[in-house]
């Protein structure tokens, strides 16, 4: 299988990217670094340094030299998009479009990251596939745009491909301050700096808090399946949820000189998030096996050996 990899030095690319190599996989990526970081990918020669909508890209793919996109790339930030809807629609839309009209009768499956943002804020927990999209945000929209595309391609132009709605992806390579930071990266980087971890609201926010590695599995297994994904949509997520305090006392209790400052709860913040992990787990055999807890103590370890480089990053 020759995947190949849009931001594959951001946060999760670089973790599938990697992944890949290891598993002796025909992998080559593409990133033009305006999030990404070529210090965590193992190999940069297999990475092109440009846009993923760049017409060198694009003949690539129209050359038919991948058998499977993996999408990932995107400008993430949702305060950013409120702000510059047009300038995230280029890039979160448009360019992706283009990427997959290229795609078209030239790849056997075309694999988007996409994000529970689609849903707003769920009221039925644990939240299902099938729960009605209400995006809040210009990005949120741009996610559900790129999905509806997709059934579409598929409808008209036999392009197979999966939409993952990833929920509150954490772990190594996810540096704090940064669009796509969590709670856990985003304490972990105040408690290295010897800041106080900002604690908005009660704490009793909940999140289904989903490792890096599973979510890289399911890119994978999505890349993999033999049967037809037919522009399906699955979550991706642990299926369990954490809270805020919890979180905040694991920290604390790992870092003993970590302390905590309240802050006024955050405008539009979702109360609880619950990911329905069943039809993933149906279609394409994904299970996580990281546990929020064991990717937390992992997540702390990496923050520990590489802090010297991550501090270079911020």
């Amino acid at each position: 299988m020759r995947i190949f990899i849009s931001g594959a030095c951001g946060f999760i690319g670089s973790n599938l990217f990697n992944e890949c190599s290891r598993r002796g996989l025909d992998v080559t990526g593409v990133d033009d670094l305006s999030g990404g970081h070529v210090e965590f990918v193992d190999d940069m020669s297999r990475v092109i340094l440009s846009d993923f909508a760049s017409d060198s890209v694009l003949l690539r793919v129209l050359r038919q030299k991948f058998d499977v996109v993996v999408h990932l790339a995107a400008l993430p930030r949702v305060s950013y998009s409120v702000e510059h809807p047009l300038e995230t629609n280029e890039t979160n839309v448009t360019k992706t479009l283009q990427l997959i009209d290229a795609c078209r009768g030239n790849i056997k499956r075309f694999v988007f990251a996409s994000s529970s943002s689609v849903y707003g804020g769920a009221d039925v927990l644990p939240t299902p596939e099938t729960h009605p999209k209400d995006p809040k945000s210009p990005y949120a929209l741009q996610k559900s745009v790129v999905e509806d595309y997709l059934t579409l391609y598929e409808r008209y132009h036999g392009l197979d491909s999966a939409s993952l709605r990833f929920f509150n992806v954490f772990g190594p390579c996810q540096l704090g301050g940064t669009p796509y930071s969590t709670a856990v990266s985003s304490w972990l980087t105040t408690i290295k700096q010897g800041k106080l971890m900002r604690s908005d609201g009660d704490g009793t926010q909940t999140r289904d808090m989903c490792y890096v590695d599973n979510v890289v599995d399911a890119c994978l297994r999505a890349a993999s399946t033999d049967a037809p994904l037919s522009a399906g949509r699955f979550n991706i997520a642990c299926g369990d949820s954490v809270s805020n305090n919890e979180i905040l006392n694991a920290l604390r209790a790992r870092y003993h000189l970590a302390e905590k400052t309240d802050a006024p709860w955050r405008a539009g913040d979702v109360m609880h998030t619950l990911a329905d992990v069943s039809r993933a787990r149906e279609v394409l055999g994904y299970l996580p096996t990281v546990d929020v807890w064991e990717g937390v103590k992992r997540t702390c370890e990496w923050y520990d050996e590489s802090w010297d480089r991550i501090r270079s990053l911020l």
